[in-house]
Order: structure tokens, then sequence, then C-alpha cells
């Protein structure tokens, strides 16, 4: 008995050593992180500072005055700019649309009908007479899906469909009513205010969408309810999740052409997501949700507002978009290319978030629940996986439910991220700076999977086992995290064409001492990232 006591004490005595090293480890990496960026913060201060005449794209600022504002990103500038309207405009609707349905106890047709008489209002503004182009195609698929959804080649079929018109409204920018005759020649001067097949690649994805749905909805489901009732935390307290309302198949009657191009054009989510299933739209049409309450929809709006906050005070002082626009990066030491570098990829992830997040605000008070595309600070992921389901983490659950599985899942892993990052491109536009953005992600995912499968394998055994396994891991951490910014800023800043300039400027006597920085420094992020984790399990 004396022995047990001893062991108990000398396992008590062990823990508690262990605690107290991840204590004091806990300490230096979060005064190295405040030490990191307090430097990237004044760096980036004296370099706006020391260039804002050479750059373009900034306008008279209304923060700390004279002080410009960098508005050099178009799309953050519209955005930005028709704030005002969009707000209008969907308070109105939001109204509108919940009086009605309230007033007069509509279900899901009833809801469908009042949400497309409004979309199609939003659209008749933003596109003019190019809704008929909507219209007509979103009309051919919906008859494509009734007629052939029975049909065992009918996948092939939709996605022939859909790729066509994918490419045929890119290549041809949204096609001119003169073609089809000079008669209708007239209709070319009422195009809208918005490029109709910009934002037609989303009604292309809810295209796809209903017609999976559809053709499930006459199988047997392989989700199993109960079992992820027992799992998920929501659930349990008697709410209903996004992923019930996504597996679960809604009966064939709500698959009417009325609820289907009323889930194409629904207003709030029509120009930019987040993307949702017709599962998951039709269920809610009846039954509004009831993940969030009103009060956690007012926070929800709440936080937007300081987020929108950060925003403003971040263009105003840091111009990271305008080095990146005017090239003018391009000049600058080694440490201010990361610098500048760093903050366009965090300037690029506010910009998401507050765009996402404002429209899915909206259609939370809608009553309709679409996933969060952004549930995690990109600073908080440590790997490729993790940050593709934290970057417009509702396209990645609609590649997962309607391309990765599909396409095999796991068994053809290596494969199909080929393919699907691809078309993940070619969604997004057609350039070649997509595609190389696409390529290099699915290489630097390649070695990702292999480490994955040989840690799997690995069991760590004892202290030193489980020190070497964290260790390396986070040695691959700041490996990722470096690729990660380099795919990014190839894709949609340098282009191509860049990369043997980015490479030849950190393969410099210079740049590699930068290089070493940056790698320490994602490192110590990534380690952080491990204590956050385990944080949150020990709350669980």
């Amino acid at each position: 008995m004396d022995m047990n006591m001893n062991n108990n004490n000398n396992k008590g005595k062990s823990k508690l050593k262990q605690n107290q090293k991840k204590r004091v480890e806990l300490i230096l990496l979060i005064l190295y992180a405040i030490g990191f960026y307090a430097f990237c913060i004044c760096r980036s201060l004296h370099l706006s500072r020391d260039h804002f005449s050479k750059l373009h794209g900034l306008r008279a600022g209304w923060l700390f005055p004279p002080r410009l504002n960098d508005v050099s990103d178009a799309q953050w500038r519209n955005f930005r700019a028709n704030l005002p309207i969009l707000t209008l405009v969907f308070g109105v609707f939001t109204m509108l649309a919940n009086i009605a349905g309230k007033s007069f106890h509509f279900r899901a047709k009833g809801m469908s009908i009042i949400w497309l008489f409004l979309s199609l209002i939003y659209l008749s503004y933003l596109h003019g007479a190019c809704i008929i182009f909507i219209l007509l195609i979103a009309s051919a698929n919906f008859l494509l899906v009734k007629i052939f959804a029975n049909a065992k080649y009918f996948p092939l079929l939709l996605w022939i469909f859909n790729l066509v018109f994918l490419f045929a409204n890119r290549v041809y920018q949204g096609y001119s009513f003169s073609k089809f005759g000079q008669h209708w020649a007239y209709l070319d001067k009422f195009r809208g205010t918005f490029r109709w097949h910009i934002c037609f690649n989303f009604v292309i994805l809810r295209m796809i969408s209903f017609g999976y749905d559809y053709h499930w909805a006459h199988r047997d489901s392989h989700f199993d309810q109960e079992k992820h009732i027992r799992r998920c935390h929501v659930c349990k307290s008697g709410k209903v999740c996004y992923q019930i309302l996504q597996e679960r198949n809604v009966h064939t009657n709500n698959f009417a052409f009325t609820t289907y191009l009323s889930y194409l054009v629904y207003a709030p989510l029509y120009i930019a997501g987040p993307i949702i299933s017709f599962n998951a739209f039709a269920s809610q049409l009846d039954v509004p949700q009831n993940h969030y309450s009103i009060i956690e929809v007012t926070w929800y709006g709440l936080r937007w507002v300081f987020s929108l906050s950060l925003m403003e005070l971040m263009t105003h002082l840091f111009y990271f978009n305008a080095f990146a626009a005017s090239g003018s990066w391009k000049k600058l030491s080694p440490m201010d290319i990361f610098i500048i570098g760093y903050g366009v990829v965090n300037f690029m992830w506010l910009k998401f978030f507050l765009i996402w997040r404002y429209f899915r605000f909206w259609s939370l008070i809608a009553g309709i629940e679409a996933p969060e595309n952004m549930p995690k600070c990109v600073n908080n992921c440590q790997n490729l996986e993790s940050f593709w389901k934290s970057w417009h983490a509702s396209f990645n659950k609609w590649i997962v439910r309607y391309m990765y599985i599909p396409l095999g899942g796991s068994q053809r892993k290596l494969l199909n991220i080929w393919v699907i990052f691809t078309f993940v491109a070619v969604w997004h536009d057609l350039e070649w700076k997509l595609l190389s953005w696409a390529w290099l992600t699915c290489l630097f995912f390649v070695p990702e999977m292999l480490v994955k499968s040989a840690a799997n394998a690995f069991q760590a055994e004892g202290a030193l086992g489980g020190f070497v396994f964290r260790e390396l891991s986070a040695v691959a951490g700041a490996i990722t995290i470096t690729c990660l910014m380099v795919a990014n800023l190839v894709g949609y800043v340098i282009g191509p064409s860049g990369i043997n300039w980015l490479i030849s400027r950190f393969l410099s006597k210079e740049g590699l001492h930068v290089l070493g920085f940056m790698l320490t420094s994602f490192y110590v992020g990534t380690k952080l990232m491990f204590q956050i984790h385990d944080a949150k399990q020990r709350m669980q």
C-alpha cells in the first residue's frame, strides 16, 4: 500500500513538473508573439508613412486626418461603398418576409414565393435584362434534373451541363443580346449595375446541389441521424444543427420550381454566399432555424461592427494591399517583403470575413442558417487541411458533399485533390495564376498527407517520444504556413511569373536570415496553436 502511495506521489510530482514546464513555455511563447507583432506593427507603420506617395489606390481617410485610407482592393472598395444601400435593402426585405411569414403562417411553398419575388426585384436592379439568361439556364437545369435524376449517368450529365455554362459564361463575358439577333440588341442597354456571369458562379454551385439532393432523395440515406445527435452538442440541446439540415433528405414535394428558383437567387446569399445546400435551404423555409436565438444573432451583428472598425483602423494605418497592387514592395528588403506579404494575407482574411459574415447575418435574421465561412482566424491554422476547413468553409462543405465523396473520398485522396483544386481555380476565374495557386497547393498537400499517414502509424512512447513528436509537428506547421503564404501570394498577388523573383529574394544572403526569422516565428505560432488546442480540450 505504501508503494502504491509513493507511485501516486511520484506521478503527481511528475505531472506537476510537466504543467510547470508548459506554463513557462506558454509565457515564453506569448512574449515572443508580443515582440513579433510589435515589430511588424512598427515596421508596417514606417513603411506606410515613407512610401505612401508611390502607392496607388489610397483615398482621403476619415480616421486620423489627413491620413489616407487604403481602398486599392476593388472588391473591398465596392462592398464598403455599397454598405448603406445594401443594409437598407436587406433590412426592408427581411422585415417584409418575416412579417408575411408570421402573418399568413407561410410554410416552404409560401416563403419560397415571397423570397423569389423579393429576390427577383433585387436581381432586376443588379443585372437588368440579363436576368433572362439566368432564368433560361436555371430552367434548363431544372428540366435536366427532373428528367434524368434516376439515370445512372445523371451525375456526369449534371456536371457536363454546368461546366459548359461555367466556361461559356466567362468566355463570352455574359453574352450579348445582339448575338441572338438585332431585334434583341436594344436589351444590351439594360445590363444592370453588376455583371451577372460573375454572380452566376455561385448559382452553378446551387444548381449542382439541387441536382444531387434530388437525385439522392430517391435513394436510401446513409446518414445515421441518431448517432449524430448523440455526438452533436447542438442537437443534444434540442436545437437542429446545419449538418442535420444538409444530410437529411427533404420530401420530393419540396423540389418544386418556385422553391428551386428561390434557392438559386435567394437575395441575402446571392452575391457572395455562404454556400448552402438545397436540403438545408428548403428545410428552413418550412421551419426557420432555431440554432441561434435573437440575442445571439444580435451579438453576432455587434461583433461584425467591431470587426469592421478593426478593418477601418487597419486600412488607415497599414497600406498592405496598396503595396501589393502597385508593385512597390518588389523594391523593398526581404524583411519588408515578408511583413507586407503577411499583412496582405491578413487583410484578405479580414476582408472575406466581413463580406461573408455580413450576408450570413441577414440570412440568419430571415430564418435561414448558412455555414460560417471563417470559423477560425487565419493565424490559428497550422496545416493545409485545417486552413481549407476554415477558409471559405461553406465551399469546403459543398466540395466534400458533391465532389470529394462522389469521387471516392479518402480512398483516392491523392488523386482527388488535383481534380478538386483545379475545379476551385477555374470556378474562381479562368486565369493561369489561379491554376498555379491550385497546383502549388496540391503539391504542398501531398507531403502533408504522407507525413500525417506516418504520424498516425507512429505511436509516441513516454515523455521524450511525445516531446519529439510535438516539436516535429511544430516544425512541420511552420513550413506549411510558409507554403500557404507563398501559394496565396502567387494565386492572388504576384502570379506564376513572380515565383522566381520571390524565391531569389529569400535565397539571397539577406533573405536567408529573414527566412530563418519567418520560420522561427511560425514555429512559435504553431506551438501557441497547440497550447490553445490543449486548453480547449481541458475545458470540454
